[in-house]
């Protein structure tokens, strides 16, 4: 019984880690991206079936690499933001 409270507050608290709110009441799944992520000219990134775009100094995301693109929030952000030539 004490295993599996343990288990389940910890996948809870892991899953929150993911949780995006892009509007209100729509909650999806994008991943906290790594520390330091290396960009290249067009500013695209590609993480654990994730498209992320670095565009003027902020993080967007996206189902597909022409999707739809959603900001994401500062929580989600890596730490440093390197461009590759």
């Amino acid at each position: 019984m004490r295993h599996g409270l343990l288990v389940f507050t910890s996948s809870a608290l892991l899953l929150a880690g993911c949780m995006v709110e892009t509007r209100p009441g729509v909650v999806e799944v994008a991943p906290v991206l790594p520390e330091v992520v290396e960009v290249g000219p067009d500013g695209y990134f590609f993480h654990q079936g994730h498209h992320y775009f670095y565009d003027h100094d902020r993080w967007y995301h996206a189902d597909s690499r022409n999707g739809e693109r959603r900001e994401l929030p500062r929580t989600h952000w890596p730490r440093e933001t390197r461009r590759r030539p």
